[in-house]
């Protein structure tokens, strides 16, 4: 049975594609099940780190003592298999230092498992939304995670080969490690972007609240999408609220929405989370909003690249010198199409769900070096 699944979910077409690229079995190991069902007590329910639409995460020991994540992903079709042994094979050869490490997988089970390193300080949602956590999340600490969630982004979509779109970008996967080092992680929802072209039609994927409108208006998919949605991770640090919430009075409910509205009114610094606000750093904070501002236009060309918002951040992290001093004003256009969109897939799928489903130092930073 083991030999069945093994050949279903795309075994072979994975050795072959590991041999023909001669990588190391350090660099993509396939694992027995044996290894893992071992390393998870037999996927026993008390080492369970995270649930959601994609399956289940368990935290588990290699036999070389390695603390390592574990994902059991929910089945895949046929059609499906190509694609994520294509994904394996990249994400495996990818070695920057905020992208979560793929150490490997298993396709001995019924779903594929995917083997990660294991990241020990939760997400960055946690530390924004956690009152205790959020007092001691620091605006320089939060500035730094930016930046380096930013350079990780970055490197996918113009140094990677092929390039790749996350597709998923939110605060709940953004993981921190001890040092609060940013490591972006799930790329299941994530799309390798052939060299000759600059956009992919798919069905629309991605969180409510984090999706781009113009991506949900065009089904077409383009390194713009992950800016759109990297900009509402901003307005998360920088208001301290979640993405989307229906607790709150409707005008606030789209926190990108509520974010761009009171931008326009002058009225930033009403809105932005106490925890930071009185650490006097108005310069600062006036810049990533104004950066923030620039990653939700509506028309993605408008928006900068994900390698310009990661020099802007990692400029002002080490610099802190650069401001704006006028707010640009927010075509009427633009803020009416974003409601009439956010509202619309609202009604369709439901709050907050994933829908089917110097210079040197900032050039390093976004190469990963």
């Amino acid at each position: 049975m083991r030999y069945t699944f093994f050949l279903r979910n795309g075994g072979q077409l994975l050795q072959e594609e590991l041999t023909q690229r001669e990588l190391s079995p350090d660099e993509a190991k396939i694992f027995t099940s044996t290894e893992l069902k071992k390393a998870t007590n037999d996927f026993h329910d008390n080492i369970v780190v995270g649930q959601g639409g994609f399956g289940t995460v368990y935290q588990g020991f290699l036999s070389d003592n390695r603390m390592v994540a574990i994902k059991k992903s929910k089945e895949i079709d046929a059609i499906q298999v190509a694609q994520f042994i294509n994904e394996v094979i990249v994400l495996s050869q990818i070695n920057h230092r905020n992208v979560v490490k793929l150490l490997g997988c298993c396709l001995e089970t019924q779903a594929p498992l995917l083997v990660y390193e294991f990241i020990n300080n939760g997400t960055l949602f946690e530390h924004i939304q956690n009152k205790a956590k959020a007092r001691s999340f620091c605006w320089d600490m939060r500035l730094r995670v930016a930046a380096e969630a930013a350079g990780a982004l970055a490197y996918l979509h113009s140094a990677a080969s092929p390039p790749i779109i996350h597709r998923d970008v939110k605060s709940t996967n953004i993981l921190l490690d001890t040092t609060f080092t940013a490591k972006v992680s799930n790329f299941g929802a994530s799309r390798l972007v052939p060299i000759d072209q600059t956009q992919l039609s798919t069905v629309v994927q991605g969180t409510f609240g984090y999706l781009d409108p113009e991506y949900m208006q065009t089904n077409q998919l383009t390194g713009k999408s992950d800016v759109y949605s990297f900009g509402v991770v901003l307005v998360e640090l920088l208001m301290g609220k979640m993405a989307l919430s229906y607790d709150r009075p409707e005008e606030e409910r789209c926190l990108a929405n509520y974010f761009l509205s009171k931008l326009k009114q002058s009225n930033l610094f009403q809105v932005l989370d106490d925890n930071i606000v009185c650490e006097g750093n108005s310069e600062k904070l006036t810049s990533v909003a104004m950066l923030a501002k620039r990653c939700l236009h509506v028309k993605g060309e408008d928006r900068y690249s994900m390698k310009e918002v990661a020099m802007e951040l990692e400029g002002l992290r080490l610099a802190g010198k650069q401001s704006w001093n006028q707010i640009e004003p927010i075509e009427e256009e633009s803020e009416s199409l974003l409601s009439r969109k956010m509202n619309a897939f609202a009604i369709a799928n439901g709050e907050g769900s994933s829908t089917a489903i110097g210079y040197d130092s900032m050039r390093d930073h976004i190469s990963g070096r």
